[in-house]
Order: C-alpha cells, then structure tokens, then sequence
C-alpha cells in the first residue's frame, strides 16, 4: 500500500515539475496552459492505473490533484478538456451502479464549485490561492467521504469507521500534496516574473544606453568621458573630428593627455588631472583649429563613497556665438553712431535754411551773368537737404499712424507727378490698376514716398523711349504693387546688398532711397524682393499683407 501510495504521490508531482521545466523561459509563458493542460492529463492517466481499492471495493487514487492543478492555471477550457478526459476514464473504470451515483454528486455539486473558483483563484494573491485549494480540496473529501459510506451495503459502524479512517488519510494525503503543487508552481510564477521584470528592466536599461549613446555621438558637442586613471572610455563622433585621421580604437584607453596632444592644445595642466587630483568643475576657453571653444572638467560622481567614478570633459564650439556678441556690440556702437549722425544732421538743416535764404537774397541783388552760379549752390542745397531728409527719415524708424486707403487710389493721385517726370525724361508709364481692390492700413504719405522712389529709381535706369510699367495685383492674402522697368537690370552680385544704407549701383546716389523703401515697407508689415535680369529690366514687387489674413496676424504680433 505504501509503494503504491508513494508513487501516486510522485505521479501527481509530475504535471507541476513538467510545468516547471517548461515554465523556465519567459518566452515559453505564452503556451503555458497548453502545457500544463497535457502534463496533467498525463498525471491523470497514471494515477488511474495505479488506484488502489479497499476491502469494501472503494477506489483511491490522486488523479484529482491533477484535475484541480490543471483547471485552476489553466483556465476554463484546460478544465473542460481536464473534465472530459477525467469523465472518460473514471467511466471506464465504473464495475458497481452506486458508483455513478458518486460520480452524479462529483459533477453536480463539485464541478460547478470549481469552474465558479477558477476566476477567483486566479485573481488572488499566494495566500489566497492557498484559501481557495483548501476549500475544493475539503468539499471534494466531504462528497467522497459521504458518497463511500452511503454506498456500502451492510453499513454497521465497524465498516463505517473503517472506511472514514482510509478515505480521511487519501483525503489529507490529497490535501497535502495539493498544497505542496501549488506551492512549487506559485514558486515558478514568481521566478518566471521576476525574470520577466529583470528583462523589461533590462531593456529599458539597454533602451536608455542606446539612447544616451545616440545623444552623446550626435551632439555638438565635444565630450570625452575618462576613467579614474585618467584613461578615455568613450569619446563621440564630434572629439574624433579634431583628431583625424585616428579613430575611436586609437584614442580608447590612452591617456587624456594623448587627445589633447593629438589636438594641438595646450594646457598648464591637464584639466582631467586636476579633477583627480581633487579639484571641482574646471571652465577653461580654449582656442582650436581657428575656433573657440568653451570647456567644462568636472568629475563622474558615483554611487559609493569613494569618490569620483571619472571625469568628463565636455567642449561647446562657442565660435559663431562669439562672432555673434562682436556684431551686437558692433551694431550697439554702430545704432549709436546713428542716433549721433541723425541729431547732427538735425541740425545741419538750420544753418542751411539760413544759407539758402541768404543765397538766394544775394542771387535776386547780382548781376544777371552770375545768377547761374546761384543757381547751381540752391540745387546742391536742395540735394543736400533731399540727402538729410532720406537719412533722418531712415534712421529715426519711428511708429507711423495708418487708416484705410485705397492703394489704386494713392497711385492715381500720384500719377500726374510721375508723368511730369517721365515727359522730361522722354519717357512713358504704363498703369495697370486692378480692380476691385480692397482698401489697406497705410500712412498715405509713407507709401506715395515709395512708390516715388521705386519709380525714380527705374527711370533712372532706363534711357529715352524706356517705359515704366506699374501695376497692382489682387491677391487672396495680399496686394501686390509692381513697379518693372526695361533698363539695364541689376547683376545678381549686386542684388544681396541693394537694400544695405549707403550701398548704390548709381553713380551719384547715396544710396539710402531702397533702404527707405525697405523700411517703409517692414513698418507696414509688408515684404519687398527684386527679379532683374541683365540688359532686360528691373521689377520691385512690394505685397502688403490684407487685415485679417493669417500671414498678416503672424507677422503682426510675431
């Protein structure tokens, strides 16, 4: 009986250490189920063949540690396959009618009691899986114990009392070995979970690396890391440009000292020493290749106390930002020069309004022959007042009040103006207005001085016969004003700088009418480019952005 005990035991351990082995990998989770369905049909089959029978011709066995184990981790349809397996076998075995009133009360009363306990054991911790097995295993000795004493005909206590002490000791044996399965798989659960854990953590880790690698070789920035000897560990895509032709494998494990040399840069003292030698961050500017470049030293603190893990050494190539300080300090120096030009030629204008009465008082009392002198000083006053007036109106960049206006409008009102200068030129102007035209926010008398302007200067580069064209367009966002003309056409070398104060393609400009035009233009928050082509023409398209129109709102508040 021991023997026969001991390896029912044994057999009913075999679906949990199948389980085990197979639940070794976290790869194998997925089938888990499918495993433990089959390992415990196969403990099923065995301890049915080894069932012993008592003197009564009661059955013992243990396949119904099986059955359970393998219904409650293997779900609702690993139990029905558990079920009918266990149905097939156990009728079978059937040799007395009562026993199918045995097997009537088994799946009456218990298998709804432990289909109903699967979700629940499944959702519970360690303890209270443990409370669940209990449970089943103790209904399930309670039907078999009864259904084994009301089965027995003869019943007198004797008998009675024998057959409870033999199915107490399967049923206690079963509750045992029951514990003992969901022990050893709630251990493997929780080993295969923590390798899973141990896993993600392990990718999120390798995950992190990658990406503080990716980071580290495409920043801009110089970075060596070094270990506490001083040796390189790591240097990026960005410190090897200042070493080539040397590679990473060259520059890894050398001392630091050997990447500054290979970089032609000196120090008093290597700065990665001077850390390890108990120094904090050290910031250093350095000169390299022709650039500049700002530099931090400081240790790699770890999680021990013993100090410092390394050192890092990070350079920022700080090149064009310097150039950048240079020309804000530049043009700080240069804005005030201008607003000291602008009140100096401020005040220019007064005496020269004296000089021009006085000249022309002196012109009205001179003889006749020489009031062509005259004359020739009034127009180079004139010019340069005209000079005075462009430069203060360029530099003061003031706020000017707007209220709607017609462009279509403006340039009729300017079109006798135009056409007086282009019959004294001997030449036409062509207008093309478009119609429909919505009205604009604009300071009439801002934008009459850059249409005059644009038009001058294309007459201006044209000869006799030449014809200006100027035309508006009306489009969904904006209104185009065109103003093209059939002269020379500017070289393309010249069309960067055509709007820079002081630059001109004439001979005797001065080379602030554009640079007014571009600033009347910006303080209307419109845009003005160029097309030309040499020996062909000049076309000046200036858009004025609509009210309301997204560019518009974007360029006004942005």
């Amino acid at each position: 009986m021991w023997k026969e005990t001991l390896l029912q035991v044994l057999i009913a351990f075999l679906p949990v250490f199948i389980f085990m082995v197979w639940y070794s990998k976290p790869e194998r989770t997925r089938y888990t189920h499918i495993a433990l369905g089959l390992a415990c049909c196969v403990g099923m089959l065995l301890n049915m063949n080894f069932s012993m029978v008592s003197e009564h011709g009661v059955y013992f066995d243990l396949r119904n540690i099986p059955f359970i184990i393998g219904s409650l981790y293997g779900g609702i349809p690993v139990a029905t396959v558990l079920l009918v397996v266990y149905l097939v076998t156990k009728l079978n075995q059937i040799t007395y009618h009562w026993e199918y009133i045995i097997l009537a009360f088994f799946i009456i009363i218990y298998i709804p009691i432990l289909f109903s306990r699967i979700p629940i054991f499944q959702s519970k911790n360690r303890k209270g899986k443990f409370i669940n097995v209990a449970l089943l295993c103790v209904i399930l000795i309670l039907i078999q114990n009864a259904a084994y004493v009301s089965s027995i005909p003869n019943l007198n206590w004797d008998v009675a009392s024998k057959v409870l002490v033999f199915s107490s000791f399967f049923g206690l044996l079963l509750l045992a070995v029951t514990f003992m399965c969901v022990h050893f798989a709630e251990l493997s659960y929780e080993r295969i979970q923590l390798q899973i854990q141990l896993h993600e953590v392990s990718m999120k880790y390798r995950n992190e690396m990658r990406r503080l690698q990716q980071f580290i070789d495409n920043t801009p920035l110089m970075v060596v890391f070094c270990d506490i000897n001083g040796k390189i560990t790591h240097v990026n895509d960005m410190a090897l440009k200042f070493v080539t032709p040397l590679g990473r494998n060259d520059i890894l494990a050398q001392d630091f000292s050997f990447f500054l040399d290979k970089m032609d840069v000196r120090f008093e003292k290597s700065p990665v020493k001077r850390v390890l030698q108990g120094e904090d961050k050290l910031i250093e500017i350095v000169m390299l290749h022709g650039r500049t470049f700002y530099t931090v030293t400081c240790p790699i603190n770890g999680m021990s106390a013993q100090g410092t893990d390394g050192v890092l050494f990070i350079g920022h190539d700080v090149t064009e930002l310097q150039r950048l300080k240079d020309e804000v300090n530049k043009m700080e120096r240069l804005s005030l020069v201008g607003q000291m030009a602008a009140s100096i030629t401020h005040e220019i204008r007064n005496p020269m309004a004296v000089i021009r009465g006085f000249v022309q008082l002196l012109n009205e009392r001179s003889p006749s022959e020489h009031q062509s002198y005259f004359r020739i000083v009034l127009d180079e006053l004139d010019r340069a007042n005209a000079i005075i007036n462009d430069f203060l109106s360029l530099a003061q960049n003031r706020i000017v009040e707007k209220e709607p206006s017609n462009l279509n409008e403006l340039l009729n009102d300017l079109l006798p103006l135009i056409w007086a200068d282009a019959n004294l030129r001997g030449q036409m102007i062509e207008l093309r207005l478009g119609e429909g035209m919505e009205n604009l926010e604009m300071n009439s008398k801002e934008v009459k001085q850059l249409v005059l302007n644009l038009a001058r200067n294309g007459m201006e580069a044209m000869s006799d016969k030449g014809v200006l064209r100027i035309e508006t367009l009306d489009f969904e966002d904006t209104v185009q004003l065109r103003v093209t003309d059939n002269g020379v056409g500017i070289p393309p070398e010249k069309l960067e700088r055509l709007f820079e104060p002081f630059y001109t393609t004439k001979t005797n400009g001065t080379g602030l009418g554009l640079a007014l035009c571009l600033s009347i233009v910006e303080r209307h928050n419109g845009k003005i480019h160029v097309e030309s082509t040499v020996g062909q023409g000049t076309t000046f398209v200036v858009s004025f952005y609509k009210p309301g129109s997204m560019i518009s709102d974007v360029r006004k508040h942005g």
